[in-house]
């Protein structure tokens, strides 16, 4: 693990092989292991860069409100402290959403995209009220109850009844989050803009991946951004839940690594 500093804070971050630069931003609650299975093999061809967003992991917690803009100008930061441009940027979830943000502030830096298990409209009342609820109840209770009750759906039945080790590693990640870093995430992602109109804009070769099973941002929600985003491919990653990269690695590498493939 490497560590830099970017404005006010320490970020952690890993940045192995030697190959053109792939930057993959974790989701919420998580940090940065959970891109494990893609660094481990893209390593040999590639330098994936992964690093802690603001709050989780091995990087430095900043309570209050964290909106998606200042993670995406983190990322500005690991790329001007890396001295690199010209990326293939991914993200899950949150990171997807973090993903669009950076294509919206530096379209120049970003070469392709990847974008997993993520949506692009803006929360409704509803929904913000549901995150800002959420957050109280983190910073009052800590991680302990709401990693362990959402677990079953940011990763599928099936996975935690024949994966129990990743099953492990997910709940894991959600435990060692710090509540005040999850929670100004859920506040500034409460905010966050509508980043549907950005679609029609983004014309980097883009790869869409969605879990069959994923309860938080279903089929439906890739394949809105499909149809949106000119030329993008989808893949669909059957049994997996919210996690597919971690849940079945295997068919998530096999579709990316085509898709990177094409680049080349």
């Amino acid at each position: 693990m490497a560590r830099f500093q970017a404005r006010e804070i320490g970020i952690g971050y890993d940045d192995v092989g030697t190959g053109p630069p792939i930057v993959l931003v974790h989701g919420h609650p998580f940090n940065r292991t959970m891109w494990q299975p893609q660094v481990r093999i893209f390593q040999s061809r590639y330098r994936p860069i992964a690093p802690d967003l603001r709050g989780y992991g091995e990087s430095d917690v900043v309570p209050g409100k964290t909106p998606l803009e200042t993670f995406a100008r983190d990322i500005a930061d690991l790329l001007d402290h890396l001295q690199l441009d010209n990326i293939v940027l991914g993200g899950l979830s949150m990171g997807g959403q973090i993903a669009m943000e950076f294509v919206r502030l530096f379209p120049q830096q970003v070469r392709a995209l990847l974008l997993a298990d993520t949506f692009a409209q803006a929360e409704d009342e509803a929904g913000r009220e549901q995150r800002y609820a959420m957050a109280e109840r983190l910073t009052r209770e800590g991680m302990d109850a709401y990693a362990r009750d959402v677990l079953p759906r940011m990763i599928a039945p099936r996975t935690i009844a024949e994966q129990p080790a990743t099953a492990a590693h997910v709940l894991a990640m959600m435990l060692d989050t710090a509540p005040a870093g999850a929670a100004a995430a859920l506040r500034g992602r409460a905010e966050r803009p509508d980043y549907v109109p950005l679609l029609g804009n983004i014309t980097v070769p883009t790869l869409i991946v969605v879990g069959s099973d994923d309860e938080f941002t279903p089929v439906s929600d890739a394949e809105f951004l499909h149809k949106n985003i000119a030329g993008s491919e989808l893949a669909i990653i059957p049994n997996a839940g919210h996690m597919p990269n971690l849940e079945y690695p295997d068919d998530f590498n096999r579709a990316f690594d085509t898709f990177l493939h094409r680049l080349a």
